[in-house]
């Protein structure tokens, strides 16, 4: 399961502001970003941007902008339905 989520600290513990299905002791991993710096910043999906990093550091070059620009131009589909279907059990 990976769900994100807000909590609150206090008292040396992090409290979510809503229930989690976990059992008892169950360990997880918790990734903590301050969102009161950018609250745009809590719409952000860290794992898939923690991912793209990690498949940035990889490779051998960066594509240029507009080796970027030439590539997207050619898929004549719907990126805002993908996006759209590939987190609709999120809301």
């Amino acid at each position: 399961m990976s769900k994100q989520l807000e909590a609150v600290y206090e008292n040396g513990v992090l409290r979510p502001l809503e229930p989690l299905n976990l059992d008892e002791h169950q360990r997880v991993t918790v990734t903590v970003a301050d969102v009161s710096d950018d609250p745009l910043r809590a719409h952000l999906d860290l794992e898939y941007m923690a991912r793209l990093k990690e498949e940035v550091a990889d490779l051998d070059r960066i594509p240029t902008l507009d080796e970027v620009r030439a590539i997207t131009s050619k898929d004549k589909s719907s990126w805002a339905e993908a996006v759209i279907a590939h987190r609709k059990d999120r809301f």
